[in-house]
């Protein structure tokens, strides 16, 4: 008798920023989440999503509460991560004017690069890599990728700045893809469990 296969848990880092978004999402597609605000949280799941927020706070929180290191040595062991917005930030190994903070991906990143909350915008462009249909992409004072390197690849340009990214078991968005009612950014990434 085959065995069934469970969903898998995909832990939010819950420190800061738009948690219930991304929870909400997942519910949606019938995935269990964790809300990881302790190291230990870390050991029961299958994947984590760091949220859009704001990237110096969420570096801080994670330092305080002794998460960095382990979410660290944790992604460099495979753990699928998608980071969004500021969790973006979160994972380049180089930011522009300040020092990485988990330092994990091949990517060179600047803050804000979109401007003030006020020139916050909604593009409708097709992701090949995602979907060969034209996606809601949600910018709310985004960064950009300034440059890959390494093992990084770019998914998608707009305007001349790289607005999503992968290496390996990380994927990121300037963008907020739980700002919208479409899963296919989310589906993409738990495919990256298999």
């Amino acid at each position: 008798m085959e065995k069934k296969k469970t969903a898998p848990t995909v832990g939010i880092l819950a420190l800061q920023g738009s948690v219930i978004e991304h929870e909400s999402m997942l519910r949606k597609i019938g995935v269990n989440t964790l809300r990881v605000l302790k190291p230990e949280h870390l050991e029961q799941i299958d994947g984590i999503i760091l949220p859009g927020g704001e990237s110096t706070t969420l570096g801080k929180l994670l330092k305080l509460f002794s998460i960095a290191e382990p979410l660290k040595a944790k992604i460099e062991n495979g753990l699928p991560v998608f980071g969004t917005c500021a969790g973006l930030i979160l994972l380049a190994k180089e930011i522009e004017g300040e020092e990485p903070h988990l330092g994990v991906m091949d990517i060179r990143v600047r803050r804000n690069a979109y401007g003030r909350q006020i020139d916050s915008f909604i593009a409708h462009e097709v992701i090949e890599e995602f979907s060969p249909l034209p996606l809601e992409l949600v910018f709310v004072r985004a960064p950009a990728i300034e440059k890959t390197f390494g093992k990084a690849k770019v998914l998608k340009e707009l305007n001349g700045r790289i607005i999503a990214a992968r290496q390996e078991n990380m994927l990121v968005t300037s963008f907020h893809p739980e700002l919208t009612d479409d899963e296919t950014v989310h589906r993409y990434f738990l495919n990256m469990f298999e």
